[in-house]
């Protein structure tokens, strides 16, 4: 499974739930019993798409934490040296992204590490144990870099954002499809019809599919960025591509379905649907970079 399709399965799960409980409602009956009114199925389209979208956005951190099962480092009181470390080092490099400083949190795990949250001055940086013991301070800290990068870009609310845009369009294309199936080939007359809602499923997953196309595109984009905000905060842009090369090597842990995206580890299968381009790729976008 490509870290695409884990990122969208909470979000598109949401939506589809949204759309059931308004169809229970009457609400899509509604919109169908006498023919489609495009304006007024736009709106509905759009308040389920960016709803389930900002659901998902806002739950990210609470996700985040209960999926893998993180603890979180008291920023009063943390346990141990590695602890101590990680917070101070998050907290100067949040500080030179001009961002509040965010909860830091250590999980259980293969190498990883993520970024989530809906605020850039209420967000979570979470690197796993793998990651800990298979990279060197300086290469942990461009790690850290890289998703300080993330939360000081926004790249959180405007995945949601864009996200928001394709759910709205998925939506509003199935219904389309689904009414010309029920009234055109099914010649349905009556209402709304079994074939309008089982064609409306069908496309709901099909079409978010084919959507998830575009958010991957921007998710490899904001990879790129990140990488080179990662560079500016630590100065150099060696760490980084260290980190990455490290990563490389090493076994990416799986990340939780509803924040995949937000991961370091890079590749997929598929480059359409991948959320992160090949390391080799990214290494060499930074060594374009001018040094700082």
């Amino acid at each position: 499974m490509t870290r695409i399709f884990l990122f969208l399965s909470t979000n598109i799960a949401i939506m589809l739930v949204l759309s059931l409980t308004m169809n229970i409602l009457g609400v899509g009956r509604y919109l169908t019993a006498n023919g489609i009114d495009p304006v007024q199925l736009l709106i509905f389209s759009g308040m389920i798409g960016f709803v389930g979208a900002f659901i998902s956005l806002l739950t990210s951190k609470w996700m985040a934490k209960t999926s893998t099962r993180a603890k979180v480092i008291d920023p009063k009181a943390p346990a141990n040296s590695r602890e101590a470390w990680l917070l101070s080092t998050v907290h100067q490099l949040a500080d030179r992204a001009g961002i509040g400083h965010p909860e830091v949190a250590i999980y259980e795990g293969a190498p990883n590490a993520f970024a989530t949250g809906a605020f850039r001055n209420d967000a979570l940086v979470a690197v796993s144990t793998g990651l800990l013991a298979g990279m060197s301070e300086e290469e942990v800290a461009a790690v850290l870099g890289h998703e300080v990068s993330h939360i000081a870009n926004g790249d959180m609310v405007t995945l949601t954002l864009i996200q928001g845009v394709v759910n709205t369009f998925v939506i509003f294309l199935s219904r389309i499809v689904g009414y010309f199936i029920d009234r055109a080939i099914l010649k349905n007359d009556r209402g709304v019809g079994m074939g309008y809602f089982l064609s409306v499923i069908v496309c709901e997953i099909v079409f978010g599919v084919l959507a998830s196309i575009i958010v991957a595109w921007f998710s490899r984009r904001r990879e790129f960025r990140a990488d080179a905000g990662a560079a500016r905060l630590m100065g150099a842009r060696d760490p980084m591509i260290h980190a990455l090369a490290r990563l490389g090597g090493l076994e990416p842990g799986d990340l939780p379905k509803s924040f995949q995206a937000s991961g370091i580890a890079g590749g997929g299968l598929g480059k359409l649907f991948a959320s992160h381009p090949p390391i080799q790729t990214r290494i060499q976008a930074l060594r374009d970079l001018p040094q700082q």
